[in-house]
């Protein structure tokens, strides 16, 4: 220690006393300046604003939520996603257009053409697809912004999005307000299915369909947010939740919501089966929220985490479920941690 001092001190000598330094002293201080001229440089120079997008393959991963789910024998960053190591080709650079899909240069790819199949792409963007028949599997789809969409479904069926990262690009300024969003809600046969989806406001809104095997996880949060991890935004189609890990570590909304978008309107034929919920102000909204008709509500099978509240979520593990309504089933749901029942 006291010799590197010695030298730091004396690479600041006069000139007429340089040689004054042993040959090997000056060699060392010229290698420690060029090192620290580098690291200044680099965080000079280097400081972005905001978070670059992810590279492709990488998703973020909050650690200690993988650790939870794979503890407990659900999805997590191991199950879902793009497979670890798969070369994915960057879009719009390597690869622009493919059947039945382009990249526009307003600054989205969109997927038009019925029957096309997107593998093994990153995509950072918004993923628009207005086709049917369409299979998303092994993507990466990173974007960002206000009122931002990861992928975007537009009046379709029996698309399937599987295996593939979705994600913002950061969980601040750089959230995904949609990661995967039926924006009119009228799509049929969507299946979501083992994806790992992060940095989001709403990681998934959908009406109908099959949501399963997926590890949502890592929120995103503006000013202003309502922070979902599945919404259903209320109706009597046919959807089936099983299978995912959803952690809501933001102290408000939801885990999943089944909710009518005005009161009077039923919320029928909804399953949510086996899964992993954590956080939000309550981990499941049950659907009679404005004094709706809610039948055929089946909640089995789910375990409830206090990874981040005691109570599952900050206020309660469920809220506004009518155990009253027709064909309504609760039987089945736990605590992660000891295994008791949750009564809704």
């Amino acid at each position: 220690m006291e010799s590197r001092k010695y030298s730091l001190r004396r690479a600041w000598l006069p000139p007429h006393r340089i040689s004054e330094v042993p040959l090997k002293v000056r060699m060392l201080v010229l290698t420690l300046a060029i090192a620290l001229t580098a690291v200044i440089a680099s965080v000079l120079v280097f400081r972005p604003d905001r978070a670059p997008a992810p590279a492709p393959g990488s998703v973020p991963i909050a650690h200690e939520y993988a650790t939870a789910a794979h503890a407990s024998g659900f999805p997590d960053t191991a199950t879902t996603g793009v497979p670890a190591g798969m070369a994915l080709k960057r879009v719009p650079g390597q690869v622009s257009s493919g059947p039945g899909w382009y990249y526009d240069s307003r600054g989205w790819v969109e997927v038009d053409g019925n029957g096309a199949n997107l593998t093994g792409l990153y995509i950072p963007m918004n993923l628009d697809v207005t086709a049917s028949n369409v299979t998303i599997d092994d993507d990466q789809v990173v974007t960002s912004g206000a009122s931002s969409f990861g992928i975007s479904l537009r009046h379709t069926a029996n698309v399937t999005i599987e295996n593939s990262d979705v994600s913002g690009v950061n969980t601040t300024t750089g959230r995904v307000a949609n990661a995967i969003d039926d924006i009119y809600g009228d799509s049929t046969g969507l299946v979501v299915k083992d994806d790992n989806i992060a940095d989001w406001r709403t990681a998934v809104q959908v009406s109908a369909g099959l949501v399963t095997g997926n590890y949502i996880h890592s929120p995103g949060y503006i000013a202003g947010d309502h922070v979902n991890g599945i919404y259903d935004t209320g109706s009597t189609q046919p959807l089936t939740i099983s299978g995912n890990t959803i952690f809501n570590s933001i102290s408000q909304t939801d885990d999943i919501t089944l909710e009518a978008t005005a009161a009077g309107e039923p919320v029928a034929n909804k399953t949510i089966t086996g899964n992993l919920l954590a956080g939000g102000g309550y981990s499941l909204y049950g659907g009679d929220s404005l004094g709706n008709t809610t039948t055929a509500i089946t909640v089995t099978n789910n375990r409830f985490s206090t990874l981040y509240y005691p109570l599952g979520g900050q206020f309660g593990p469920v809220a506004y479920y009518a155990t009253t309504g027709t064909g309504n089933t609760w039987t089945g749901n736990t605590w992660d941690n000891t295994g008791q029942p949750v009564a809704p």
